[in-house]
């Protein structure tokens, strides 16, 4: 066998316009450098009727001793015209099916692609740019990707505070801190559903529930009433999420069943760091949790906090785990630590406070690295005013959380979002609906680089 290698390229410039370029040298030349300049052709976004066949990159496709290859270019223009087909679908499994032929991106001198084999080098290479080069590939590589006038908006609700056997050393809700969080009970079905409701009213599009457990283990009875508080806000419209500690298989597949979109399980930070927060679960704990739900086709959040005691490495080392995972996480909350007095972080005078350009680093580089997650902006915004909250915007930042709590610590009130959103010109992406196209990509200015293979006798 031989093999038959495309480039398939877009452009604003011209349509139908085809080439063809058969000179084997070239064709060498081009596969050497495992780079094909070109962008994308107009790709049908709508739903593919039968499973994509593998495709390979351009790296070591093939075994034979002499390949030969043939280069075709073609020229076309893509431009959405259907409100439809300017978003992209909902489900993440179905939206990455439509780039599985993509290979790379580029605009304005910057080039981005989604991989899953990143060295935590490379990552601290990014990481450790200076600032206004982090911001500037940042912000180009979001524009490649996604339209930054929307942004996610979710609410987080506790549906039960406190009592937490686990010893995480930033946390209010643990029964081994002496804190001002005071345990209760699971809330009613009926309590969540108007909560979700107001949350609804207010702009929100998805609804988080919180449950200060280590474990669902074997909570039969509270687990029902989650999969009706599930199936209920589901019914609203809304999207639904829930953090409830580790979970099994078979509990991850009843909340999908019951209509979940996405489950949140945070690293909090890096594995080498982590045992100086956290002592009651292991990282290899939350690993598990994360493959539960991505067996079950529900959404993986998973994100960290900055203000752990721990040094740039380790956020660095965070991001290493969640991008070398196969399937990167839907979302990824980046959080500033909130300090409450009686959590032995709260109680450390040495912990130094995160600022916003801390925040902003991290939003970046997660933003390069892992182009199309969402990055959410979640707890410590109260610390943050709205033009540095901007900057994180700026960095690749396209959810929040909103609403007047996160569990038990203050947020921004719903009514300072919405003021926010309309100075800052952003709208809220609707529920159940996916993504917008970017419009760089929709316009043409994106070069996107599609690579397949076919072999042939």
């Amino acid at each position: 066998h031989s093999v038959r290698l495309y480039s398939i390229a877009s452009s604003h410039y011209g349509d139908d316009i085809a080439q063809e370029h058969n000179s084997d040298t070239a064709a060498t030349k081009m596969a050497s450098r495992g780079h094909f300049l070109a962008s994308s052709l107009s790709r049908g976004l709508k739903a593919r009727a039968t499973p994509l066949p593998r495709l390979w990159a351009v790296r070591g496709f093939s075994t034979a001793a002499a390949p030969t290859f043939e280069n075709k270019v073609v020229v076309d223009r893509y431009s959405p015209v259907t409100e439809e087909i300017k978003r992209l679908p909902n489900d993440e499994y179905e939206r990455n099916s439509l780039y599985t032929e993509e290979d790379s991106r580029q605009m304005g001198g910057v080039t981005a692609s989604v991989r899953h084999d990143w060295t935590k080098e490379e990552i601290a290479e990014i990481y450790d740019l200076p600032f206004h080069e982090l911001m500037y590939r940042a912000g180009v590589v979001h524009r490649m990707y996604w339209d930054p006038s929307e942004v996610q908006q979710c609410t987080l609700l506790s549906i039960k505070t406190g009592g937490c056997t686990e010893d995480c050393s930033y946390c209010s809700q643990s029964t081994r801190h002496k804190t001002f969080v005071k345990p209760t009970p699971t809330m009613k079905v009926q309590e969540v559903l108007q909560a979700a409701q107001r949350a609804k009213d207010a702009g929100s599009t998805r609804f988080c529930m919180g449950a200060a457990w280590r474990e669902l283990g074997n909570k039969k009875n509270a687990f029902n009433h989650i999969l009706e508080m599930v199936q209920g806000v589901n019914s609203m419209g809304l999207e639904v999420c829930c953090t409830l500690g580790m979970l099994n298989a078979e509990q991850a597949k009843q909340l999908k069943e019951a209509g979940l979109s996405a489950y949140n399980h945070n690293l909090d930070t890096s594995p080498e760091h982590y045992s100086n927060v956290i002592t009651t679960r292991s990282y290899e704990d939350r690993l598990n949790t994360i493959a539960n739900v991505r067996a079950a086709g529900i959404s993986v959040c998973s994100g960290g906090i900055l203000g752990l005691g721990e040094q740039e490495i380790d956020r660095v080392g965070l991001l290493h785990v969640l991008a070398t995972l196969d399937e990167h996480p839907e979302s990824v909350p980046i959080n500033a630590l909130v300090s409450v007095e009686g959590t032995p972080l709260g109680d450390d005078e040495d912990i130094d406070r995160v600022d916003a350009f801390d925040m902003a680093r991290m939003i970046a580089t997660a933003r390069i690295v892992m182009p199309r997650t969402m990055v959410r902006l979640s707890a410590g915004r109260m610390t943050f005013s709205h033009a540095e909250q901007y900057l994180m915007f700026q960095a690749g930042a396209n959810s929040i959380f909103n609403g007047d709590k996160l569990l038990t610590t203050d947020n921004p009130e719903f009514d300072e979002d919405q003021a926010m959103f309309r100075k800052f010109g952003f709208r809220g992406k609707p529920a159940h609906k996916g993504p917008l196209v970017a419009p760089a990509e929709s316009s043409g200015e994106v070069l996107i680089t599609k690579t397949r293979t076919e072999q042939f006798a």
